[in-house]
């Protein structure tokens, strides 16, 4: 277990300076564009693929770094670039993850080379959980999955949303209700392969921002799958949902919610670091301009209220990025959010990012209101991250139920 720290190895900082160095030089000078096209930037997710950004093999070095710092450092400089192109980047991950958390090694092997496909063809993948009446409320979720034994298929029907590279993606990662009188302890995570009968894209919603990501509904009507593609097969499944119905009876039930609210936990802290990145680009760029733009015969930064304002943008940035760290650091060690350490960095990160390029737009005035600068879009941006990965809202209601020993529901 690696002590915590606060400076960077030399291969943090190789890494990280590769990773400005691409979102600098490709991501930000096609950010506008993207931005207005509301389209997948496949040629953007192609060069990253060139370079080995967009693999398994990049997330799974930073996400194994013994220090936790590896996965929010890469997240706060790609998000630095701009948030849309980063998230259809990254997007791939959160299925990988849920394959590599679930699945098999034969599953591994199988289905994560083809959520990424290779440099000559990109893939997407989507994970696939939301449903129109069941988003933090994970226990009203209807996507069902039955399983057919004669013909050892499993038919999954249902409607997902939300979800990023939603039918466009090559694999689909579908949660799904195998027991309902288990709540969420009865759902259960399958592959959907490529080109599967059944499943279709609904909607495809136009986005306030990161308008670059794909989202869209996912309809599954009478989907077939074979019986291989339960992530973890269905042995692993009974022996589950057998322990789950025991502790329901004598009365375990909230202790086995506490636990996987635990996994959300450990989870949150890169979507802070994701808003991090976002805040601290248009902090940067506020802080140019006030250098640089000239009303009353000087800079707009000696002025004390623009002053001011980029020193608590920086401050609130700084205080972000450390409740970021210091939440990885602690998933990586193993050690317990006593105090939903998780859910406070993605509170306060999110929150930061929302405060910190509204001042952006106001610091830059009439120029920040128009989409010829930056910050107008980093502020529609940010306005995800106190949304997405559990609202503000839930985390607040965690961090209050984690302190006062109330069960998390």
């Amino acid at each position: 277990m690696a002590e915590f720290t606060l400076e960077l190895n030399d291969d943090q900082k190789q890494v990280r300076d590769w990773l400005h160095g691409f979102a600098e030089d490709v991501m930000r000078p096609a950010a506008a564009e993207w931005d207005e096209r509301e389209e997948t930037p496949w040629p953007i997710i192609q060069e990253a693929a060139k370079i080995g950004i967009y693999s398994l093999d990049f997330y799974a070095q930073q996400f194994f770094d013994p220090t936790g710092l590896g996965i929010p450092m890469a997240m706060e400089e790609l998000f630095w670039g701009d948030a849309g192109i980063a998230l259809s980047i990254v997007g791939t991950g959160l299925a990988a993850v849920g394959v590599l958390a679930n699945g098999t090694e034969e599953q591994i092997g199988t289905w994560i080379p083809q959520m990424y496909g290779d440099v000559n063809d990109v893939k997407v993948a989507a994970f696939c959980s939301s449903e129109p009446d069941a988003g933090s409320d994970v226990a009203s979720m209807r996507t069902r999955a039955v399983y057919d034994e004669a013909k050892d298929e499993w038919v999954l029907n249902g409607t997902k949303t939300w979800a990023t590279n939603g039918g466009i993606a090559n694999v689909h990662v579908v949660v799904a209700v195998v027991d309902p009188e288990l709540g969420s302890k009865g759902h259960a995570s399958f592959i959907v392969p490529p080109n599967t009968p059944g499943l279709s894209q609904g909607q495809k919603f136009q986005k306030h921002g990161i308008r670059a990501s794909h989202t869209a509904e996912v309809v599954l009507e009478d989907v077939r799958i074979p019986g291989h593609c339960l992530l973890g097969g269905k042995e692993k499944l009974d022996e589950r949902l057998a322990r789950a119905h025991e502790k329901a009876k004598a009365g375990g039930g909230e202790r086995v919610k506490n636990a996987a609210m635990a996994t959300f936990e450990a989870s949150r802290p890169a979507v802070g670091a994701m808003a991090v990145g976002t805040a601290r680009a248009a902090y940067e760029y506020a802080l140019e301009y006030a250098r640089t733009r000239e009303q009353f015969g000087r800079p707009i930064i000696d002025n004390q209220g623009i002053a001011f304002q980029l020193a608590d943008m920086r401050t609130q940035i700084d205080a972000a990025r450390l409740l970021v760290w210091r939440a990885s650091w602690m998933a990586t060690a193993g050690k317990p959010f006593t105090s939903a350490e998780g859910s406070m960095s993605k509170l306060f990160a999110s929150e930061t990012a929302k405060k910190v390029t509204g001042q952006a737009i106001q610091i830059l005035g009439g120029n920040g209101f128009t989409r010829e600068y930056p910050v107008e879009r980093m502020h529609r941006d940010a306005a995800i991250y106190t949304i997405f990965e559990g609202t503000s809202e839930i985390q607040r209601l965690v961090i209050a139920r984690t302190l006062s020993g109330m069960p998390i529901r």
